[in-house]
């Protein structure tokens, strides 16, 4: 009885995050956010295909989504990040620029995936382009997670 009660919990929450979703609706993107208390915000954005979006190009086509990770044998914490490009077709983007601080990270991270080139400038596969629904991935360790934005894009 309680597996049921609990199932039925569930089903009817997540009813109601996807009516909320299905109300944020902005010039063709979804956004759909689950969260805990006291845990990270997961969000997505998907492009919807129709003829007005299609082609488009934007910095809001590339999304990064980070979490924990495995932490090192020392005990420092890790973070895996992605970083996609969710344009459904027509709009490869290039030269993605990230707001990243101070990056860095006790363990190695190849330079091609992702590099601080400044204070809070991070260019991301090193400037080559990200396709319609690409994504590269990357792990990096420190004492806290870097907040991580998209600041510029090339549009190719």
């Amino acid at each position: 009885m309680s597996v049921t009660f609990f199932a039925l919990c569930f089903i009817l929450a997540l009813c109601s995050v996807l009516e909320h979703s299905s109300s944020s609706e902005n010039n063709g993107i979804k956004k759909l956010a689950l969260s805990k208390e006291n845990s990270t915000v997961f969000a997505r954005k998907l492009l919807l295909a129709s003829p007005d979006n299609e082609g488009r190009c934007s910095k809001d086509n590339i999304v990064i989504f980070q979490g924990p990770s495995t932490p090192l044998p020392s005990g420092i914490p890790t973070y895996t990040v992605q970083v996609l490009n969710v344009c459904v077709s027509g709009c490869s983007i290039s030269n993605i620029h990230v707001r990243c601080g101070w990056f860095s990270s006790a363990r190695l991270i190849n330079p091609k995936l992702f590099k601080r080139i400044a204070f809070d400038d991070c260019l991301v596969n090193n400037g080559g382009a990200l396709g319609p629904g690409d994504s590269l991935s990357f792990e990096y360790a420190n004492s806290f997670p870097y907040p991580l934005s998209v600041s510029s894009v090339s549009c190719i």
